[in-house]
């Protein structure tokens, strides 16, 4: 029940590390494998494993991300286009799983719409996002109550344009503020610190998880998770946006101490909502199209609200 794609920015290398810690108990399904909050230490069976190609996952991590981070500093504009085509993948393959779970989400109108979304923050800023985003929302209403012709009455049609919209808010809309911060002065430097500041904290998580990890901090959605972990996050967060935002963008450091803070946070919680998302879906990943990490969206979940937090904290204090 696993199908397609991949990824955008700052989570590919410490995502990559994350694929080395073993899975709680063989018993126990943690439907992600990854976030900026470190797994439990615990002793695993014999003969366990991450349930991931480490190899595989390390080269394309690694790969990904150095080219992220070469695109942004020597042709910039081409990062609006890398994002676009992964929050078109990750709406087609959300929408995919959705289908398989009988959600019927109208995908030709969300994933085009979620393209003008995202786009249309290019030209015209965040009021181009806003009309796309409630042009597509409607056009996804009507799309789903016809999508049976004029004679028949839709079934679930409440609950499938909810799930729509709430997609195309999840995916393509969050995404926008990427392009929104790129198109600020030294735009591309707010990008690479706002992805530094994600590796931050998937590394600090990894790291205090896998030495301290004792209490589980929500193991009713994600049993992987600790609170040892979730203060390392903090840490690790914390230290990169004093430096990030100091070296990089020559701003005063307690914008640093904000933004890390906000982004451990919004990161955190993005991560438990794909991960419950995917516990009600009965799946383990979105997709397979990235060897060694799953699917676009597997990728993108803390991503996504922290390029919003970072687009609103830095065109606020800087």
């Amino acid at each position: 029940m696993h199908d397609a794609p991949a990824a955008d920015g700052a989570g590919w290398a410490s995502a990559a590390a994350e694929q080395a810690v073993p899975a709680v108990s063989a018993a126990e399904h943690d439907p992600e494998a990854h976030g900026p909050n470190a797994v439990l230490a615990a002793t695993p069976p014999a003969g366990s494993r991450a349930g991931r190609n480490l190899p595989a996952a390390l080269a394309v991590g690694f790969g990904l991300g150095l080219s992220l981070i070469a695109i942004l500093l020597f042709v910039p504009k081409v990062f609006i286009g890398v994002v676009g085509v992964a929050v078109g993948v990750a709406t087609w393959e959300v929408a995919k799983r959705l289908r398989e779970a009988d959600v019927l989400v109208p995908r030709i109108p969300l994933i085009a719409g979620g393209q003008a979304v995202f786009w249309l923050g290019w030209p015209y800023g965040a009021s181009g996002v806003a009309g796309a985003f409630a042009a597509t929302a409607l056009t996804c209403m009507v799309w789903r109550l016809f999508d049976h012709g004029l004679q028949t009455a839709p079934r679930n049609f409440l609950r499938d344009t909810a799930i729509a919209i709430f997609t195309l808010a999840w995916i393509p809309l969050l995404a926008s503020f990427a392009t929104l911060l790129l198109l600020e002065p030294d735009g591309n430097l707010r990008v690479l610190t706002f992805m530094i500041l994600v590796v931050c904290s998937d590394v600090g998580g990894y790291v205090a998880g896998v030495l301290f990890g004792r209490h589980p901090m929500v193991p009713s959605i994600s049993p992987k998770k600790s609170w040892e972990g979730f203060g390392g996050s903090l840490v690790f967060s914390v230290i990169g946006g004093l430096l990030t935002v100091t070296l990089l963008l020559d701003a005063n450091s307690m914008i640093g101490v904000v933004l890390g803070v906000g982004l451990v946070l919004v990161a955190t919680c993005g991560d438990l909502i794909e991960s419950q998302i995917k516990r009600e879906l009965g799946i383990k990943d979105m997709g397979t199209l990235l060897p060694g990490h799953g699917g676009i969206m597997d990728r993108l979940d803390s991503m996504l609200p922290s390029a919003f937090v970072s687009w609103l904290v830095l065109s606020t204090l800087l």
